[in-house]
């Protein structure tokens, strides 16, 4: 069973992947901002840590993850102010990459978006093209790294019931629900040939360990 740390434990896909990985056996600290946030969290069987990642450098960000097995980054700006989404979503998930290594905690699972990639085509213009833009960039530095990563790029997420299968390279926007996004996760983490790969689904047929492996 493994150490589990979690950024963005507050996060829609978080709170129903803290859990899954609880039920399995695994020990979850969830880091969050707010601490109005701790019950909801630790009502999961996770263990909340208060911080803030936006501010905290990679020193700081090596403690917090310093013990642990695996980092699965999960956190976001939620959009909106620019300037904070590349402070989240990139700089400081890049950060917390390098604070892994530095912590010599290689495992590090992303959780991204289906359209990361150099050419995703939203212009400079579109309010979405700053989340685009440092999605990629942090994706883009996490494969440059010695970690053992994987990149998990759903599609659009929706609160549909869950199904427990997906599709690999979807077309279109790739719908999935965030409750089978929560158990691709849990199944990468637990599948060591899902390292150094992007995954990129939505929902479809396939069983999602079979899918994934």
């Amino acid at each position: 069973m493994a150490r589990i740390l979690i950024f963005g434990g507050h996060g829609r896909v978080a709170l129903l992947l803290e859990p899954l990985l609880v039920a399995r056996g695994h020990t979850v600290t969830a880091v969050i901002r707010n601490a109005a946030h701790e019950d909801e969290v630790a009502a999961t069987g996770a263990q909340p840590l208060v911080a803030d990642v936006e501010r905290l450098d990679v020193a700081q960000l090596a403690n917090i993850i310093a013990g642990n097995d695996v980092v699965v980054w999960s956190a976001g700006a939620g959009g909106g102010d620019p300037a904070r989404t590349y402070a989240v979503d990139r700089d400081a998930a890049i950060r917390s990459m390098d604070a892994a290594s530095a912590a010599g905690v290689l495992r590090y699972v992303m959780v991204s978006w289906i359209g990361s990639r150099a050419d995703h085509g939203i212009g400079p213009d579109d309010s979405f093209f700053p989340y685009a833009d440092a999605k990629w960039a942090a994706d883009a530095h996490l494969a440059s790294t010695g970690l053992d990563w994987t990149i998990l790029a759903p599609g659009t997420l929706t609160l549909d019931a869950p199904t427990g299968r997906v599709a690999l390279d979807p077309p279109g926007r790739g719908a999935v629900p965030r409750a089978d996004v929560a158990e691709v996760i849990a199944a990468t983490i637990a599948q060591d040939a899902t390292i150094g790969r992007t995954i990129r689904f939505g929902a479809g047929d396939e069983v999602i360990g079979h899918a994934i492996a």
